[in-house]
């Protein structure tokens, strides 16, 4: 959405129920907002297979944002344990006070997120760490120079750095990644 990148958070956009759930099990983000009636899988069939992952899935706050204003609906969502239930049209200045208001929570609650990077974000930082270019490490993972570039530039937005000296100290740092 538009509208959340000109909040400034970074956001990651699924185009149904099951890619939803892929990502968010592979990438925990900090917040999840989701429609109730998706393809392939429904909002709330979503949120009950995210709580039941596990508890640091289950802590994740989960907003709806749908056309189903009817209070069963609501109730529904809430029931599972749905941490806000906005309907469309959308007021986005007050979904951005939902999500400032989610994010802040959890992090008086939980401190702040662990930094989370996909086994094939390590790898590459890792490469970059000893010195390899895009080109030598696109060879050696036998991946497209333009994979390894996209897997760089999404490690830096998870790191919050602005270059991969950066990404890899903060990594190490971390211990996300090893020399």
């Amino acid at each position: 959405m538009e509208a959340l990148s000109e909040f400034g958070y970074t956001v990651e956009h699924a185009s149904n129920g099951e890619l939803g759930l892929a990502a968010i099990l592979s990438e925990r983000p900090d917040l999840v907002i989701c429609d109730v009636r998706m393809p392939r899988m429904g909002g709330f069939e979503l949120l009950e297979k995210v709580a039941a992952a596990g508890p640091a899935f289950a802590e994740i706050p989960f907003v709806f944002l749908t056309a189903y204003g009817d209070r069963d609906s609501e109730l529904t969502g809430r029931r599972l344990g749905a941490d806000d239930y906005l309907t469309k049209p959308i007021d986005f200045e007050m979904l951005g006070a939902v999500i400032e208001n989610r994010l802040r929570r959890r992090l008086e609650r939980f401190g702040p997120t662990e930094i989370h990077l996909t086994e094939r974000e390590r790898e590459v930082l890792t490469w970059v760490g000893r010195g390899k270019t895009s080109a030598e490490i696109a060879i050696i993972l036998g991946i497209r120079e333009r994979t390894v570039n996209f897997h760089c530039d999404q490690a830096m937005k998870r790191l919050d750095v602005i270059n991969r000296i950066q990404a890899v100290a903060k990594a190490m740092a971390c211990g996300l990644i090893t020399a």
